[in-house]
């Protein structure tokens, strides 16, 4: 059965589409985006959501620039072929390195290169890259400019508006004004400080208030630059909304948790058909991707299975479905006879 996407339930939000979200040009093609979480957003994170929605960008987890040096690269870099649209997100602070991993994302085929210059952790902050970059704008033009320099593809920057408790507008405007000099033409805004001390990195997402209103600032003070806005997305009646001010909104850890949301993205927000398939379709997709990871990658099918827990999110019958995909008890049984567990095409095992 065809599915009715949200826009026939709420007036003003098809008010909104029709006057611009799915009509209106726009020279960066990815109106739509899934955050890079760290131990969430690899590839089989990413097959995931792909069936969800064929146009929105997704990135990888960050990937460290020594990770990729001194590490196994095929293990770092490796996707799906389908994930296309897809990102590789760096994490570093050296120009030579960051050029060379920049070289090695081109190689591997991702559509573009993103710096992290948003984390806030400690452990990143040891590093000298994340969010505690945004304190030396120009080292940040560097290192983008020796990644333009490396690459064909586009190279973007993710940050937050500030950093500890700064909350002066100057401070991200010019953080922008001397990146974008560097040939960087896209920046992805997180709406909150990132408070280098005396915060988790999940209080982070949390305690910093979002201010909105200095992201649509920068669209107006930058109306040539590529301007996304990031952080509490969590509605598409809200995604719409920033849309008509920004170029292109970023979704976390909703797209995670409530997946489902993507399956409106292609007919809402880039004038594709309407998503006709069921969540059980969904998941049986999926189970075809853990048996032939399993069969060609020895992939445990658990190690698959924790990205797709919200599936059902908000559906009757969820909570028995989640605890099915997450019994440690069925680890060794194929996916498909744990698919038939999880819909009570078997008896539960005791």
């Amino acid at each position: 059965m065809l599915r009715l996407i949200p826009v026939i339930y709420f007036p003003i939000f098809k008010e909104i589409l029709l006057n611009s979200v799915a009509t209106r040009p726009q020279a960066y093609p990815h109106r739509l985006s899934v955050a890079p979480m760290l131990d969430w957003t690899d590839r089989h994170c990413r097959y995931f959501h792909r069936l969800l929605s064929r146009h929105a960008l997704l990135y990888t987890e960050m990937v460290t620039t020594g990770a990729l040096i001194h590490g196994d690269v095929a293990r770092h870099l490796r996707y799906n072929v389908d994930e296309h649209p897809v990102a590789l997100q760096l994490g570093g602070s050296d120009t030579a390195d960051l050029a060379h991993c920049a070289r090695l994302g081109e190689q591997w085929g991702y559509d573009e290169i993103n710096l992290n210059c948003g984390c806030p952790s400690e452990r990143v902050q040891r590093g000298s890259f994340g969010a505690c970059l945004m304190a030396e704008p120009q080292l940040v033009a560097d290192c983008v400019k020796a990644m333009v320099d490396a690459v064909g593809v586009p190279v973007t920057v993710k940050h937050r508006i500030g950093i500890d408790r700064t909350e002066s507008y100057d401070f991200v405007r010019d953080f922008i004004g001397t990146v974008s000099q560097a040939g960087c033409q896209v920046f992805i805004v997180h709406a909150r400080n990132a408070w280098l001390k005396g915060l988790s990195p999940k209080e982070n997402r949390e305690v910093p208030p979002l201010r909105y209103a200095l992201v649509h600032q920068l669209k107006r003070d930058f109306p040539q630059l590529t301007i996304a806005i990031n952080g509490g997305m969590n509605s598409n009646t809200q995604i719409a909304e920033q849309l008509q001010v920004v170029d292109s909104v970023m979704v976390g850890r909703e797209a995670y948790h409530n997946p489902w949301l993507l399956s409106d993205w292609d007919a809402l927000f880039y004038g594709a058909e309407p998503f006709e398939q069921t969540r059980e379709a969904v998941e049986a997709q999926m189970v075809d991707y853990m048996a032939r990871e399993m069969r060609e990658h020895g992939t445990p099918w658990s190690h698959i299975a924790r990205h797709m827990l919200g599936l059902r999110h908000g559906m009757p019958g969820a909570r028995h479905w989640r605890q099915v995909w997450s019994d440690h008890r069925l680890k060794n049984l194929p996916a498909h006879d744990v698919m038939a567990h999880a819909r009570g095409e078997h008896n539960a095992i005791d």
